[in-house]
C-alpha cells in the first residue's frame, strides 16, 4: 500500500462531497452497472459492499436483496452514504466503518461486492484481503476495479501511480482460486478497468 489506511481515509473524507461527481467516467458507469448486475441478489439475501465510498453499489443492490451492509474506512464518504439514504428513504442498508481485512461485520453474508476499491492495496495485500472475504463464505464475491488486462499505457494511465497499486488480472483470478473460488465471469471495460466475478466451490 502506497499510502497508510488513515492517509487514505482522510483523502477521501476530504473529497466526499464531490466524488459522486468526479466518477463520471464511462468506464467507472460501466464497471458499477456491470458489479451491480453480476452480483444479483435474491430477495433473501445479504449483501456486503466493501469500499462502500458513498453507496454506488451498495443502492444499486439494495432494490432487490433483503439487506445490505456497506462498509468503508472514511467517515466522510460514509455521512455522504447515510444521507443519500435518508434523502431516498432506503430503509435496507446500514453503512459503517470496516475494511477488507476487517470488514467489522459478523453474521452471514451472501455475496460480497466492491467497487474501485481494492486497487489502493498492494498485491500481498489484495491476497490477505481476498482470502478474509472469502471467510465469510459468500457464495459469489463481485470484484469490479482498476485491474490489468495488458501492459497498461504509462502516458494514459486509467489510475494515480502515487497513490494506487492496481493488479493483473491474472494475479487476482490466482488469489481467488487459491481461496477457494472459480472465477466464473471476466467483464472487460478497458484495458485498465474490469470486473470479476467469483463462485464457491461445491
Amino acid at each position: 500500500m502506497k499510502k497508510s489506511l488513515d492517509e487514505h481515509a482522510d483523502r477521501f473524507s476530504d473529497h466526499a462531497a464531490d466524488y459522486d461527481e468526479s466518477q463520471n467516467s464511462p468506464e467507472y458507469r460501466a464497471c458499477a452497472d456491470l458489479v451491480v448486475a453480476h452480483a444479483n441478489p435474491q430477495p433473501d439475501d445479504v449483501v456486503l459492499d466493501l469500499g462502500t465510498g458513498t453507496g454506488a453499489i451498495a443502492f444499486g443492490v439494495a432494490e432487490t436483496a433483503e439487506s445490505v451492509v456497506g462498509r468503508d474506512i472514511s467517515d466522510g464518504m460514509l455521512e455522504q452514504a447515510r444521507e443519500k439514504a435518508d434523502a431516498q428513504g432506503i430503509e435496507n442498508v446500514e453503512f459503517g466503518e470496516g475494511r477488507f481485512r476487517d470488514p467489522g461485520f459478523e453474521g452471514n453474508v451472501d455475496i460480497v461486492t466492491s467497487n474501485f476499491a481494492m486497487h489502493h492495496l498492494a498485491d500481498d495485500e489484495k491476497r490477505e484481503a481476498i482470502d478474509a472475504i472469502a471467510a465469510l463464505e459468500p457464495r459469489r464475491i463481485v470484484l469490479g476495479d482498476v485491474m490489468f488486462f495488458d501492459e497498461p499505457n504509462p502516458e494514459d494511465p486509467f489510475y494515480s501511480p502515487e497513490v494506487d497499486d492496481p493488479a493483473t488480472v491474472g494475479m487476482l483470478a490466482d488469489a481467488f482460486t487459491d481461496a477457494g473460488y472459480a472465477i466464473t465471469a471476466v467483464e472487460m471495460v478497458s484495458d485498465q478497468v474490469g470486473v470479476l466475478v467469483a463462485e464457491q466451490l461445491d
